[in-house]
């Protein structure tokens, strides 16, 4: 059992920069991914980011690919997601969510297992 916790969220202009945290508890998710995704209201959820935590190897959507930054500090349990040059259409509920896969990156819902309930991120133009 995974539980995740996302902070960070808020309101911040185009062009503006802001930090997203995941922290984890529970069973250790060693072997784990780690990965954001954001819905939009009316909108699907969309995959933005995805870390592996035991090596650090990451996957980025094209929208976010050299914006947004995904890191972890293993020793906190904890993944962020540094967003920078941030856009309106950014603007959405951000979630964290744990995936068993271990050799893949995955960027599907349906591969992840454990999910927070989301912060909102805000970005005005």
């Amino acid at each position: 059992q995974v539980q995740l916790v996302e902070s960070g969220g808020g309101l911040v202009q185009a062009g503006g920069s802001l930090r997203l945290s995941c922290d984890a508890s529970g069973s250790t998710f060693s072997r784990y991914h780690l990965g954001w995704f954001r819905q939009a209201p009316g909108k699907e959820r969309e995959f933005v980011a995805v870390i592996r935590r035991n090596d650090g190897r990451t996957r980025y959507a094209d929208s976010a690919k050299g914006r947004f930054t995904i890191s972890r500090d293993n020793a906190r349990n904890t993944v962020y997601l540094q967003m920078t040059s941030l856009k309106p259409e950014d603007t959405g509920v951000y979630y964290c969510a744990s995936s068993n896969m271990v050799l893949s990156l995955p960027s599907f819902s349906s591969e992840y297992d454990y999910w927070g309930q989301g912060t909102q991120v805000t970005v005005s133009s």
